[in-house]
């Protein structure tokens, strides 16, 4: 593996040039985030050398590198997941590129449900620490000393600086912003009502099925890690409203413009 991502890395590299000052994620129906990118190049998954294909719908498969208020991004439009069947090692496998590619800091995104009574759907949660519980670890086997340590300090996954620097810009903006514990689960489906109500008694204030492996893998590389949840339905004990994929992307829509004030405005000022 460590010679495919060596070689995903160097396609990459040879084409951009240059070493971008972020990595972007874009979560699902977060697509509308790359429109602000002043793109000079566009790259589709299945181009790029060693490089996992999406399957979910509003993930568009493209990463796109450019600029963002001054700063050189490298945008990915579209993620993995471990309920689309891919093994841990490809649902990780663009941080260990971005690590090779010599990128620090690490913005991801994603669309998820609320187990907080306090949220509403299209709130916008910093998160600020998670729980994973996921079956399967992203660090599980043979350590790459190339990467970083066997045993990885996990005290701040989520960068304090920049939460604060988060924070900072929703206040100018008058954007109501939550924070919050992000539970991860394996999905694809939605949360049963009691599994709405074991996140929540767990310490979890929002459950997804995304984001904690990456972040595991980006700490592994002493990157910095932040990121914006998106509350696109609500679950608890006590509630059982339906849920559907295409309420998930409407809610994320709804959430876009602050989602992208946000993220321009820590881009701007980190």
């Amino acid at each position: 593996m460590l010679e495919k991502y060596k070689e995903t890395a160097e396609f990459i590299g040879n084409i951009i040039g240059e070493t971008p000052d972020f990595a972007i994620v874009l979560g699902s129906g977060l697509g509308k985030l790359r429109d602000e990118v002043q793109a000079v190049h566009t790259l589709d998954y299945k181009d790029i050398p060693n490089f996992p294909q999406t399957t979910v719908v509003g993930h568009s498969g493209t990463l796109i590198y450019g600029l963002l208020e001054g700063k050189k991004v490298l945008m990915m439009s579209g993620r993995f997941h471990y309920y689309e069947g891919h093994s841990m090692e490809t649902v990780t496998f663009p941080f260990r590129v971005f690590h090779l590619l010599g990128i620090k800091n690490l913005i991801l995104s994603n669309a998820c449900g609320g187990v907080n009574p306090n949220f509403r759907v299209a709130d916008i949660m910093i998160v600020t620490d998670h729980i994973n519980m996921l079956p399967e670890h992203p660090l599980r086997g043979r350590n790459i000393d190339e990467f970083g340590p066997r045993f990885v300090d996990m005290s701040e996954a989520y960068n304090r600086r920049m939460i604060e620097l988060a924070k900072s810009v929703a206040a100018k903006e008058n954007i109501d912003i939550k924070e919050g514990v992000y539970v991860a689960l394996s999905g694809p489906t939605f949360e049963t009502p009691a599994e709405y109500g074991l996140v929540r008694a767990i310490g979890g204030d929002a459950v997804g099925m995304s984001t904690v492996p990456e972040v595991i893998v980006a700490k592994h590389q002493g990157m910095d890690c932040f990121c914006l949840s998106i509350i696109t339905d609500l679950g608890g004990p006590e509630i059982a409203f339906s849920v559907s994929h295409e309420e998930v992307l409407e809610a994320a829509n709804k959430a876009m413009p602050n989602v992208i004030k946000i993220v321009k405005g820590l881009v701007r000022n980190y």
